[in-house]
């Protein structure tokens, strides 16, 4: 196999490449998107995640929504997202967040939230209401939600989805190996098992996973054999980015040719479609998704 460059740990330190550069957020959409969120109280992942894309989505007026508040039990190394003890548990929240997307007039949105361990049904009650309430609102509108590791209650796993959302997405973020370091609360085997269920349920699967915090080439193939095994249809791919001077460090940066190949070998390996980039993000041309066939 043809070796394709990358950046190594110690140039990342002094400057990052020309593919990762992005564009400000500005223009009118952007602006009424924001003033939707913040008139609403929202919270966003594009927010509470520094996503690179806000600019672009927000551009063409859509957001990923953040439900159950924006602090998160977990401590992964790789997120923005504040960790501690949630305060906020809002059953008016699915209401807001359903007229929000209804007044956007989007297409497709996406949904995720924080993790709330402390929670007997991990929120799900919060979310299976979101998912209806934004379907009674928007009843053309098609929905991804981006759902966090359950911790095995399945039972609350299967309420999470019984909305009939036409995508169900939930992030490895990251290789076997590395999840004590990237995400030490979490469980590689038992994400796995959680995208087999949703798979197992009839639902669309989805996973992404974060390129360039140390990882092989030889472990993101054994990840892709693993999803594909567990009944992945949907995965992205991307360059992790370090939030804060207090979060992981960048390994490396991937160049863009390396993406399309891991874009090619998962095609390979069974998976049904693969978004594959350095900017791309979990959420990034989810509209597209909703189309992957399900046989």
């Amino acid at each position: 196999m043809i070796e394709l460059p990358v950046i190594s740990k110690e140039e990342t330190k002094k400057r990052k490449p020309d593919w990762l550069r992005v564009k400000l957020p500005i223009g009118p959409e952007y602006a009424k998107v924001r003033r939707l969120v913040d008139e609403n109280k929202l919270h966003t992942i594009c927010e509470s995640g520094n996503c690179p894309n806000m600019g672009e989505c927000w551009g063409a007026g859509t957001a990923t929504f953040m439900i159950l508040g924006n602090i998160c039990t977990r401590s992964c190394t790789f997120c923005a997202v504040a960790t501690g003890r949630p305060t906020e548990y809002d059953m008016d929240e699915p209401r807001r967040v359903a007229e929000a997307i209804k007044l956007m007039g989007v297409k497709h949105a996406v949904i995720t939230s924080v993790n709330r361990d402390e929670l007997k049904d991990r929120g799900a009650e919060v979310w299976y209401q979101t998912v209806v309430q934004t379907k009674q609102q928007s009843p053309t509108t098609t929905i991804e939600t981006l759902i966090p590791d359950t911790k095995g209650n399945w039972d609350a796993l299967y309420r999470m989805i019984e909305g009939k959302q036409e995508v169900v997405s939930h992030n490895i973020e990251t290789v076997g190996r590395l999840y004590r370091i990237v995400r030490p609360q979490a469980k590689y085997e038992r994400s796995l098992e959680q995208i087999k269920r949703i798979r197992e349920a009839g639902m669309r699967t989805k996973t992404g996973i974060m390129l360039g915090v140390g990882e092989t080439k030889e472990e993101v193939f054994k990840a892709m054999d693993d999803l594909a095994a567990n009944g992945l249809m949907i995965l992205t791919l991307g360059q992790y980015l370090q939030p804060t001077k207090m979060h992981l460090e960048v390994a490396e940066f991937i160049h863009p040719d390396t993406f399309e190949m891991y874009k090619e070998e998962g095609l390979k390996r069974g998976l049904k479609y693969v978004e594959a980039g350095p900017l791309v993000r979990s959420s990034y041309h989810a509209e597209r998704h909703v189309n992957v066939p399900m046989d």
